[in-house]
């Protein structure tokens, strides 16, 4: 059974070395490639493509990606390998299902269309943040390690270990946005950057709900971008004080994608089975591109993996558009390998 987060933690001190850096970070990476699929699903599922919650879901997954090639190119700065397309294969990745490593264990990932209750439910409690979020009325609580809590720990070890760092094989990537450039691990203060990178991004810090990393000095950390779409308002400080204040932020319209239920649809129509195959080959693809890119240091795989995510879109839209038979909601991608 692979080791979770808190075995990991809890291991003794010199059990902690380049072996336990190598596990750790490839449970890293899954957990921020785990994110992926509920996060495409609420973007995807916006019918208005220019609205400003699918943008704001948008800048969450390209950070996304960027933390998971940041794990990546830590993980092969060390002489490790990252496994991507297996996470999926061997079942360790699983919708609905727990985010790997046991992160947030009470916590069951599923997915379907974006809704308030969908951002209560999964996008809130990933994004969870490690000392709780700065003071607002935000009714989500956990009290198990956090993802950021981890990283700390990585942090920590590379730092006692010392470890070579090599380039060799590592990535960039400059079509994540500004600020979102990947970057190559050479040295302990790339190391710190890229954790440090990953924690803002999501969690902001304990003192702001802002990501201090940010080239724009007013973006939120994706805790307090979903609470944003949640409360339909600009969380914004007023007299000292953050709250849901600002300007309105209206939920957009939605394709009504219902829950995928446990190991993919049943009994599908023709026309939704044929979009689904082509979805689950090109998700199959895409995975195998992200991995072959790493394995290989070859950057043409990763864009390869990019431009595979693209088309991965465009089909999810058409999914989207085959109603169930009893009207009770449409079809969304599963993300099954087949």
């Amino acid at each position: 059974m692979p080791l979770n987060i808190k075995q990991l933690l809890d291991a003794a001190p010199d059990e902690k070395g380049i072996d336990w850096l190598q596990r750790s970070l490839q449970l890293a990476l899954k957990v921020e490639l785990s994110t992926l699929p509920p996060y495409l699903c609420g973007l995807w599922s916006i019918k208005d493509e220019s609205h400003p919650v699918r943008e704001l879901i948008r800048s969450i997954v390209l950070q996304e990606m960027l933390h998971m090639g940041l794990a990546c190119n830590m993980l092969t700065a060390i002489g490790g390998t990252p496994q991507i397309l297996g996470a999926f294969k061997n079942k360790e990745i699983v919708y609905p299902g727990p985010l790997p490593g046991g992160v947030h264990p009470e916590l069951t990932v599923y997915l379907a269309g974006l809704s308030k209750l969908y951002i209560q439910q999964v996008y809130l409690v990933i994004e969870y943040p490690e000392h709780g979020p700065v003071p607002i009325e935000l009714a989500v609580a956990d009290t198990h390690p956090t993802l950021g809590e981890f990283y700390d720990e990585i942090l920590e070890i590379f730092r006692k270990a010392s470890p070579a760092l090599t380039e060799a094989k590592q990535l960039t990537n400059k079509g994540l946005g500004p600020g979102n450039e990947l970057f190559v691990i050479k040295t302990p203060l790339d190391v710190e950057r890229a954790i440090r990178k990953i924690k803002h991004q999501g969690e902001g810090t304990d003192q702001s709900p802002l990501d201090p990393e940010s080239i724009d000095s007013a973006e939120l950390a994706h805790y307090y971008k979903f609470a944003e779409i949640l409360f339909e308002q600009e969380l914004v400080k007023t007299n000292g004080q953050w709250g849901f204040t600002g300007k309105a932020v209206p939920f957009p319209p939605t394709y009504p994608m219902v829950q995928i239920p446990a190991g993919g649809y049943k009994n599908v129509p023709e026309k939704a089975k044929s979009l689904l195959g082509t979805f689950d080959q090109t998700f199959a693809e895409m995975l195998g591109s992200l991995e072959s890119a790493w394995t290989n240091g070859n950057q043409g795989d990763l864009g390869s993996a990019v431009t595979k995510m693209l088309d991965l879109g465009d089909i999810a839209t058409n999914i989207m558009q085959v109603h169930f038979l009893d009207s009770s909601g449409v079809y969304g991608p599963d993300f099954q390998l087949t």
